[in-house]
């Protein structure tokens, strides 16, 4: 195993555990992350993301395969699972993660997979059948926006 594939491996097993601190020691300082959510986050914004995503998870399992890497990039499968909302809907999100580093460092970090299938795991019918639509996909964009304000709000190591 390289160094970088090392990185990747470090980064799902701290997500396993909850523990954010270690996942963002993955990460270098410029930062940038991106996913259909989060479309451009950039160095605390990108480590309170996490931090957000780790206290809100009570029941968040991940699993997570295939990690490759060689002198600056890598990629990795990853596998969330955790209840959303006030129904409490299972979410089973498979996602495709992409890594550029730099400085043994993740300097990039991209998150693939489709909103439209976790919009229909989170809103039942209406998820499924406007989840394909910009004007859903920009509501859950603009409502995860808005709870990552807050929770920067409420974490001044973030600000």
């Amino acid at each position: 195993m390289n160094t970088n594939e090392l990185v990747i491996q470090t980064f799902y097993g701290a997500f396993q555990q909850g523990d954010y601190k270690t996942m963002q020691d993955c990460y270098h300082p410029q930062i940038t992350f991106s996913d259909p959510v989060f479309p451009r986050l950039e160095g605390r914004q990108v480590y309170a993301m996490w931090h957000m995503l780790c206290e809100a998870g009570q029941d968040l399992k991940i699993d997570f395969e295939a990690v490759g890497a060689f002198d600056s990039q890598g990629q990795a499968r990853w596998q969330a699972s955790y209840r959303f909302g006030k129904q409490q809907r299972m979410i089973n999100n498979a996602i495709e993660a992409r890594f550029h580093f730099k400085d043994g460092k993740i300097i990039r970090h991209e998150d693939r997979f489709d909103l439209w299938k976790w919009s229909s795991m989170a809103f039942g019918l209406p998820g499924t059948f406007l989840g394909w639509s910009s004007f859903m996909q920009d509501k859950i964009r603009k409502q995860a926006a808005r709870g990552l304000h807050k929770f920067i709000a409420r974490h001044p190591e973030y600000q």
